[in-house]
């Protein structure tokens, strides 16, 4: 697909990959709006990029989804791109009792719900351009998890499950289901969650790299864009999962020792 030219929406854009994708994607011609639940951040990503359109909306929240679809379909009805990038991760100990359980799962009503509801949500728009695409953000520990992070790693896993099944539903469709999974990419969610004891010497793709990548896999028409070590991480959950998932947690004996 000519990443020129269109109308995209892209969730969590505020920060991280999504502000990348929105700049880089600005750059080329395109209309882009980006979405996020601050709006204070919102604000302060337009005086970034001066060009970007934003739309206040939670995807977590069904009433401010489709709150959301109605706004886009009134002021930007020709959307045929949607970015489902919203998403944190969070570094958590199951050893610990924990003090509020839907907080627990928080990461699967952003990351899980969140996409699957944006993209039921847009779908009826979507059908009605002549081609669109839908991105999905999973990760490259989506085939191989970091057990410092397991509620995440279970949504990226769920995430690229229902993408590859959103896809076969689709093919008779106008809309191409793509997923993303990104490398450990420097951006504040990774820095800001793990610290050095718990990552080690892991090295992380730059975020303007990782950007670079996903939108030329875009415009190959690739389906399953996986930059830099993603790919080996599938490799290698068929090839040898025990050994890559072992290698991947070396680190995980330092939150362990917390527990005790």
């Amino acid at each position: 697909m000519q990443m020129t030219g269109n109308t995209i929406l892209i969730t969590g854009g505020t920060s991280g990959i999504g502000f990348e994708v929105a700049g880089q994607l600005l750059e080329k011609g395109n209309t882009v709006i980006i979405t996020g639940r601050d709006q204070q951040r919102l604000e302060e990503a337009q005086k970034r990029l001066p060009k970007v359109k934003t739309l206040q909306g939670d995807v977590s929240d069904t009433i401010a989804v489709n709150d959301l679809y109605q706004k886009v379909a009134t002021e930007y009805p020709s959307i045929n791109v949607l970015i489902n990038n919203a998403g944190i991760m969070r570094k958590i100990n199951l050893n610990k009792p924990p003090g509020d359980l839907k907080d627990l799962t928080r990461e699967i009503e952003i990351n899980l719900n969140g996409t699957i509801w944006m993209a039921s949500a847009f779908l009826p728009l979507l059908k009605k351009q002549p081609s669109a695409m839908i991105v999905n953000v999973s990760s490259g520990l989506a085939f191989v998890p970091l057990a410092l992070s397991p509620i995440y790693c279970a949504t990226k896993a769920a995430v690229h499950a229902y993408s590859q099944s959103l896809r076969i539903q689709l093919k008779n469709t106008n809309i191409t289901v793509v997923e993303l999974a990104p490398p450990g990419t420097e951006t504040p969610l990774f820095r800001g969650e793990f610290t050095k004891e718990d990552v080690g010497n892991m090295k992380t793709m730059p975020v303007k790299t990782l950007v670079n990548r996903a939108i030329a896999g875009m415009e190959k028409g690739q389906l399953e864009i996986r930059p830099g070590l993603s790919n080996m991480l599938k490799i290698m959950s068929r090839v040898a999962p025990g050994f890559i998932l072992k290698q991947l947690n070396g680190s995980i004996d330092h939150m362990l020792s917390e527990s005790n």
